[in-house]
C-alpha cells in the first residue's frame, strides 16, 4: 500500500536519528568533542547533531579496520560465508525500507517517494548482486610449462577508504562498500557532511546482519578534516571516491603525499542528450530528456545536462519540452504528489542560482529560472531551460549539479560530435536515432563511460560505471568493481 502524505509525516516525526559515528562495531562521538548539524533543506530544520570527526578519530578506525582485517574475522571467511552475512543485509535493508528513504529524504530534500522505490531498492539490489558474485569468481592458472605451476590469486587489499557524495547517500556508499566487503576488505565510510544519517544506519544494519565488528567503520565529519585524514593515512590501502573533480584531484595529491594508496574516482561530469532529425518518438524523447536533467533536482553526475537538438527539429522538440518540464514542480519531499525535491543546502542553492542569473544575461531562457520557497521554506529551485547556449558558454562547460539545462543546436553529424565532446568530462552520453548505423558510429565517438542510445542514464549493476578525462579513474558496478578492491597475486611453483 502506497503511503499519503500525512502518514510520510507521522512517521517522519516518529524517526529517531543516529547521533553518533560508528567505529570497531560502537556508536562513538568524536574525541575532540566536536559536532556539526544535519539540517533537513526543505525546512530548515534541524535533524541531528553529528560528531565532527577528524584525524585523531580516523587513525581510531583505522587502527580498528586493519586489525580486523589482519586477524581474519571476516577476510579470512570464505565467500560463502561472507555472501551470507551480505545477503542478510540485503535483506534488512529492504525490511527498513521506509525507515532509510525517510534518512536520505530528510538530510538532502530527495523526494521520500523516489528513495522508497529507487534508492532504497537500488540499494538491496547491489547488496544482493555482490554477494552472490563473490563465490563465482574464479582465480587463474597461467600457461606455464611442463614442471611449473603459476597460481593467480585475487586478494583483497586491506584497509579501504570510501568516501562518498551527498546527491544519492545510500546508493553511493553500497556501490563502494558491498564489493568492498564482498572481497574481504574492511572499510571506513565517510560520508558527506551534508547527508550522513543513512550511512550510519547502514553500518548498523550491517552490524545486525553479522558483519564483524570494525570491518565497516563511519566517520562523520568534514572533507577537509576526516577526508583529507583519511587521504593521508599511511595505513589507508585504497581510496573509492565519488565526487567533484576538485576534490578528486586532492585526492590524487593526497596519495603521493603518504603511501602511494590506490585512488579511484568517480567524479563530475557534463553529459550531452544528442537528439537527431532521425528519432521516430520526439515525444518519448522529451519526456526522457526532461527526466534527464530534473530527476533528483539535476542532482547528477550523469545528468544530461547539455541538450543539443538537430536544427530542423528543434522548435517542435522544444515545445515539447517545455510542456514535460512543466510537471516537474517543486514540492515538500514528504508528499508523494511532488515531483521535485529540495537542493540539498543553501549554499548549493545559491550556486545553482549564479548560473541561472548567468544564463539570464548570456542565453535565452526559455523556462523556470526561480527560486522556490515551500509554505515560506526551503531551498526549492525550478526546472529551468536556456536555449542558444554558446557551446563555450560556462552553462555548457561547467557542472551544474541542479535542474538547468542548456539548449545548443546543430546542423550536422559531425557538428554534434564535437560539440558533445567539447567538455574536460567523459563520463555520460545519450543519443536518440532510429538510424542503427548512426547509433554504431556517433556512439563509437562519443567520449563517455557509458553511451545510451534511444534512452538516458542507463545503469545497472551488470555493467561498468565511470568515466574519461576528468571524470575520473576506475569503474563502479559489475564485476569489474572487484579490481579496485582487490590485487593480483603470483605463486610460482616448481615441482
Amino acid at each position: 500500500m502506497e503511503l499519503s502524505h500525512k502518514d510520510w509525516i507521522a512517521k517522519a516525526q516518529a524517526i529517531t536519528f543516529p547521533t553518533r559515528a560508528i567505529i570497531d562495531g560502537k556508536p562513538v562521538e568524536a574525541l575532540s568533542g566536536r559536532t556539526f548539524d544535519s539540517i533537513n533543506p526543505a525546512t530548515g530544520q534541524v535533524l541531528a547533531t553529528l560528531p565532527a570527526c577528524e584525524a585523531v578519530d580516523v587513525d581510531f578506525a583505522v587502527q580498528s579496520a586493519r586489525a580486523a582485517f589482519e586477524d581474519g574475522r571476516w577476510s579470512a571467511r570464505s565467500p560463502a560465508e561472507r555472501k551470507a552475512v551480505l545477503l542478510r543485509l540485503a535483506d534488512l535493508i529492504r525490511e527498513n525500507t521506509e525507515e532509510l528513504a525517510l534518512l536520505e529524504s530528510l538530510d538532502m530534500g530527495k523526494l521520500v517517494k523516489d528513495a522508497a522505490t529507487i534508492d532504497v531498492p537500488g540499494a538491496a539490489a547491489i547488496f544482493q548482486w555482490y554477494a552472490e558474485a563473490i563465490d563465482k569468481v574464479y582465480d587463474e592458472i597461467a600457461p606455464t610449462g611442463e614442471g611449473d605451476l603459476a597460481l593467480v590469486r585475487r586478494e583483497p587489499l586491506g584497509v579501504i577508504g570510501a568516501v562518498v557524495p551527498w546527491n544519492f547517500p545510500l546508493d553511493m556508499a553500497t556501490w563502494k562498500c558491498a564489493p568492498a566487503l564482498a572481497m574481504g576488505n574492511s572499510v571506513i565510510l565517510k560520508p558527506a557532511e551534508q547527508s550522513p544519517l543513512s550511512a550510519l544506519r547502514l553500518a548498523e544494519l550491517a552490524l545486525e546482519a553479522g558483519l564483524p565488528e570494525g570491518v565497516l567503520n563511519v566517520v562523520t565529519g568534514f572533507g577537509e578534516t576526516a577526508g583529507k585524514a583519511l587521504g593521508l593515512h599511511m595505513d589507508v590501502d585504497c581510496i573509492a571516491f565519488t565526487g567533484s573533480t576538485e576534490v578528486g584531484k586532492y585526492f590524487l595529491e593526497y596519495s603521493g603525499q603518504s603511501n602511494m594508496k590506490q585512488i579511484w574516482l568517480e567524479c563530475g561530469g557534463k553529459s550531452p542528450n544528442l537528439v537527431f532529425a532521425d528519432c521516430d518518438d520526439l515525444d518519448k524523447a522529451a519526456e526522457m530528456a526532461a527526466l534527464g536533467i530534473f530527476f533528483n533536482q539535476g542532482e547528477v553526475c550523469t545528468a544530461n545536462s547539455r541538450l543539443l537538438l538537430e536544427k530542423s527539429i528543434a522548435d517542435e522538440f522544444l515545445g515539447r519540452l517545455t510542456e514535460k518540464a512543466a510537471s516537474f514542480r517543486p514540492g515538500d519531499p514528504l508528499d508523494p504528489a511532488s515531483t521535485m525535491g529540495a537542493i540539498v543546502d543553501e549554499s548549493q542553492t545559491a550556486r545553482i542560482m549564479s548560473y541561472i542569473e548567468h544564463g539570464r544575461k548570456t542565453c535565452n531562457l526559455l523556462y523556470g529560472g526561480d527560486r522556490l520557497k515551500i509554505d515560506g521554506k526551503g531551498c526549492f529551485v525550478e526546472p529551468t531551460i536556456f536555449s542558444n547556449v554558446a557551446p563555450d558558454n560556462r552553462l555548457g562547460i561547467e557542472e551544474i549539479f541542479g535542474p538547468v539545462l542548456a539548449v545548443t543546436v546543430f546542423q550536422t553529424e559531425e557538428e554534434a560530435i564535437s560539440i558533445a565532446n567539447n567538455t574536460v568530462y567523459g563520463l555520460a552520453a545519450s543519443m536518440w536515432t532510429s538510424n542503427l548505423s548512426r547509433a554504431h558510429r556517433v556512439s563509437a565517438k562519443l567520449r563517455a563511460g557509458t553511451v545510451s542510445v534511444n534512452t538516458v542514464d542507463a545503469v545497472s549493476p551488470m555493467t561498468p560505471f565511470g568515466g574519461f578525462k576528468q571524470s575520473g579513474i576506475g569503474r563502479d558496478l559489475s564485476l569489474h568493481a572487484f579490481d579496485k578492491y582487490s590485487g593480483l597475486k603470483t605463486t610460482w611453483i616448481k615441482y
